[in-house]
């Protein structure tokens, strides 16, 4: 019996909405699993809970991401206490970095952090990520940075993280990885596709050792209404349902 179908489901101790949310988010892990950007069972994705409680759903520490089902994540507070009963725990040093935007941020309802070769290795150059692809141009577009202070254990550096995100949905944490914060989980995850996909793109193109193009800030500054008009407004939700479709051909566990 695998790990998913042992853990207790928690579908009648919560909303519809937030039922919803859960599947979403498990969704989220099993796809950053399935592209390879998971880094063991470190990293984090996290998730408003819809209501006016300032609650979240947050990774068991110790479940790899693709063993994350809707009634394995941990619903916790602002400060990571959990607010329903689980016999999961969860790593306070992940919950740092997200509980810091959560709170300053209340337009972001998704938060996804990695540590991917490729973004650490963007992360590690002092010029960042270059607008050398089309891809790249989208994360440009809102790109933040965020020097490197140790693990994310220290409370004081929240003020820091935030200041540096500011209004942006694509940020560098400098020698670290990448993270992305959008309304929505379908948003976040689409954000980071493009951020990760523009970092390895930039890594192959370095990796000539011939003179790179450069695109045009002309061109930069019109991406984004570019953008909305190539997903029909839509965003990451345009390509969400296929991207379900794909997991629940691979493995439904996800929904338990």
């Amino acid at each position: 019996m695998n790990i998913a179908a042992r853990i207790q489901s928690v579908r009648d101790q919560v909303s519809d909405a937030e039922w919803q949310i859960r599947v979403d988010l498990a969704a989220c892990y099993r796809l950053i699993a399935m592209y390879g950007w998971d880094d063991l069972v470190f990293t984090h994705i996290s998730a408003r809970v819809p209501g006016p409680d300032e609650h979240f759903l947050i990774n068991a520490y110790g479940l790899m991401f693709e063993e994350m089902t809707a009634s394995s994540l941990v619903k916790v507070d602002l400060s990571g206490t959990k607010v329903l009963d689980t016999p999961h725990m969860i790593n306070p040093a992940g919950f740092t970095i997200h509980s810091a935007i959560h709170q300053a941020r209340h337009d972001v309802g998704c938060v996804i952090h990695t540590h991917t070769k490729a973004g650490v290795a963007v992360s590690a150059q002092a010029g960042g990520l270059l607008p050398l692809s089309q891809v790249s141009l989208f994360p440009v577009a809102s790109i933040a940075y965020h020097d490197y202070e140790g693990l994310a254990l220290n409370d004081a550096e929240k003020p820091r993280l935030v200041a540096d995100l500011g209004n942006r949905s694509h940020m560098i944490l400098r020698n670290h990885g990448l993270l992305t914060a959008a309304a929505t989980i379908p948003d976040a995850f689409l954000s980071m596709y493009l951020l990760e996909t523009a970092c390895q793109t930039q890594l192959l193109a370095q990796s000539a050792g011939v003179t790179l193009t450069m695109i045009s800030n002309e061109i930069l500054a019109g991406i984004m209404a570019q953008a909305q008009t190539v997903t029909k407004g839509l965003g990451g939700s345009l390509a969400w349902p296929g991207l379900l479709r794909k997991l629940d051909r691979r493995d439904s566990s996800f929904r338990n």
